[in-house]
């Protein structure tokens, strides 16, 4: 069946089209899953510039990496009970069986966050450079108030020498001095562990949803 408007007939009917929202164009609605997710906040300023070799009494800090994969292996796998007991809280890590290829990746998944500028990890050298000491992490906070999270460990030796104690004092200067957090937390030194694992807990959660 075809229709033939003409005249008169035609501009009503054009009219009437025109007049009428259902046959009207509207604009389209965006998914919000193709709404442009706003651009993260970068962990450190683009103009900030990160230290790369720090120089403390009896040690030196230097960006982890492939370079330092044997001192770094040899110093936590000195330390197994003790580092699961007091760093990582955890039978994975350190633990026996890891092999070289696992260590190297390591170092080089270290190596890409740094140069990514995304969390920053130390070796904590003899002044040598023979020998780890420990390591120091400085990375992002997952919960809101801190700015950053600050990690370290040294080995059972160095532990009993009371070197944990003397490098806690001075990287809590350090990164107060040459880095630009505002309130840094240091998990199981500033704050109890406990206490720490429930504020990331909560914040992971997310904000709860009233009823």
């Amino acid at each position: 069946m075809k229709f033939r408007v003409t005249g008169a007939g035609f501009t009503l009917t054009i009219l009437a089209m025109t007049g009428n929202p259902a046959l009207a164009e509207t604009p389209q609605a965006v998914p919000a899953s193709m709404t442009p997710a706003a651009p993260k906040p970068l962990f450190v300023a683009a103009d900030f510039a990160v230290p790369t070799l720090i120089e403390g009494p009896g040690f030196k800090l230097v960006p982890l990496g492939p370079d330092l994969v044997k001192v770094d292996f040899d110093a936590y796998m000195s330390s197994i009970e003790h580092l699961q007991r007091t760093f990582s809280r955890s039978d994975r890590w350190p633990r026996q069986g890891i092999t070289d290829a696992d260590a190297m990746q390591d170092m080089q998944n270290e190596q890409a966050r740094f140069s990514g500028r995304k969390s920053f990890a130390y070796a904590v050298l003899t002044p040598d450079g023979r020998r780890e000491r420990g390591s120091v992490y400085v990375s992002p906070s997952p919960v809101k108030g801190h700015d950053a999270v600050v990690r370290m460990w040294v080995t059972k030796a160095d532990y009993d020498a009371g070197f944990d104690a003397e490098l806690y004092q001075w990287v809590t200067a350090w990164v107060q001095k040459d880095w630009p957090f505002k309130s840094a937390v240091y998990p199981g030194r500033s704050i109890e562990w406990a206490t720490w694992d429930s504020m990331v807990a909560a914040s992971k959660a997310g904000p709860a949803v009233s009823k």
